[in-house]
């Protein structure tokens, strides 16, 4: 098991940050820089971030736009130049620079093009909870069209969002327009990665960025009914209230699973009895967690390996924390603080993306500070981020960290190191690329 991820020896916070922020001037400084890096005032570290985010993102735009003469193969958030996208808006958010903006828009546009006249889909399957088959699909076959993140709905979403934000209304019309014309597969699954909870998800996303009910809920409800009358149908007679499969297992993680599916749900306009079956569903997952607070990939797995958004504790806390927000229940916000527990002790994974790494763990921390408060999670969220910044590249050319198969994207690779080095810039508007609105 702990050939996955690095021992956890970050010191524990032994004061407040408030405390941290004022005493350090005065301390005398470390040899050792994670613990130098831990010891900054939180307004310097976050300095130090947002200059290496920066760095990060230039070689992000140089090795997945610049050097492709701006022809895209790949136009998803996943692994594609959206993601590129994604990032620069994120970095043009935080320092307001209009370049940013602009490079932003043309990256879109190009997706824009690609996605409309792509033939082809790429498809990650996983198996035995580990390895990664990569199938290509005609497009007539895949469902990955339709998603935020894996499909045309999210360049059309984030296209509408930059095309607000340099006023061009008939951009921001085109957008709309093309995203309501995208068509959903009778046979489309109901995960977030491929399915019809990552469709609605961009719906969401459009209505928080450019308006209530610029996407209406006339327009959502047929596929909210869709996703609980198959999910109950499937659990029928079964332990947990809704049910769901994909690739022939009944997935519990936020990618593919329950708590990508519920986290979505919550947003929706919901009848009583939804509400209760979201509730349900929540509850068994934290019944049938793992002995150890971690949990299990897919119904019946004994594998208590990852600790993954894509699969295991982070994502699930992610929902948890939302199940706490949307309904107030002291029982999901002490589960999500007992996950957050497991990827405090087991998080720091020989990996460095947002999917499956430690910059995607790190917005565990981030979201439990975010709801209740507490500095500590402060403090773990920039234990991580220093452990990054202080070892990555250097585990990464050591061969002892995984750079991502695509080392620039957005939830592989570096990418994703630097959208959460900007993240940690202002926790209170953090949220994980594609899954927290």
């Amino acid at each position: 098991m702990a050939d996955r991820f690095f021992p956890n020896d970050l010191p524990p916070p032994l004061v407040s940050e408030t405390i941290l922020e004022e005493a350090t001037s005065s301390q005398t400084p470390t040899p050792h820089s994670l613990t130098s890096l831990l010891s900054l005032p939180y307004t310097t570290l976050t300095s130090k971030l947002q200059a290496a985010a920066l760095h990060f993102k230039q070689s992000v735009v140089n090795e997945t736009w610049g050097s492709s003469g701006n022809r895209v193969k790949d136009y998803t958030l996943y692994t594609g130049v959206l993601g590129t996208a994604y990032l620069v808006f994120k970095a043009y958010q935080v320092t307001k620079n209009v370049d940013d903006l602009n490079l932003c828009l043309k990256i879109v546009k190009a997706c824009d093009s690609a996605s409309a006249n792509s033939s082809y889909s790429l498809v990650m399957i996983w198996e035995n909870g580990s390895k990664v088959i990569l199938v290509l699909f005609a497009n007539e076959l895949s469902c990955s069209r339709v998603t935020f993140i894996c499909g045309r709905a999210g360049v059309c979403a984030l296209g509408a969002v930059i095309a607000k934000h340099v006023g061009d209304e008939r951009l921001l019309d085109y957008y709309l327009r093309q995203f309501k014309e995208i068509e959903l597969p009778r046979d489309l699954p109901y995960e977030v990665l491929y399915g019809r909870a990552g469709y609605l998800w961009a719906c969401s996303f459009l209505n928080k960025h450019i308006g209530k009910d610029t996407i209406p809920s006339t327009h959502m409800r047929p596929i909210v009914d869709e996703i609980i009358t198959s999910g109950r149908k499937l659990a029928h007679k079964g332990r947990c209230p809704l049910m769901y499969e994909w690739h022939g297992k009944k997935y519990w993680g936020a990618a593919h699973g329950l708590a990508g599916i519920m986290n979505v749900l919550m947003d929706m306009e919901l009848k009583p009895d939804e509400v209760e079956d979201i509730k349900g569903t929540l509850r068994y997952l934290i019944k049938n967690r793992f002995s150890s607070g971690n949990y299990p990939s897919s119904e019946g797995s004994e594998y208590d390996r990852l600790v993954h958004w894509c699969h295991g504790a982070p994502g699930v806390t992610l929902t948890l924390v939302k199940a706490a927000e949307v309904f107030g229940d002291i029982e999901f916000l002490q589960a999500a603080k007992e996950a957050g527990e497991v990827v405090w002790k087991r998080g720091l994974l020989k990996r460095v993306g947002i999917c499956h790494g430690v910059s995607g763990n790190t917005y565990v921390f981030l979201c439990l500070y975010r709801l209740t408060g507490n500095k500590e999670y402060l403090y773990r969220a920039k234990g991580f981020s220093c452990f990054l910044l202080d070892n990555a590249q250097k585990l990464i050319a050591e061969g002892k960290m995984h750079g991502g198969d695509r080392p620039y994207s957005l939830f592989e690779g570096l990418g994703g190191l630097a959208y959460t080095f900007l993240d940690m810039i202002d926790p209170q508007v953090a949220r994980f690329p594609g899954y927290e609105l």
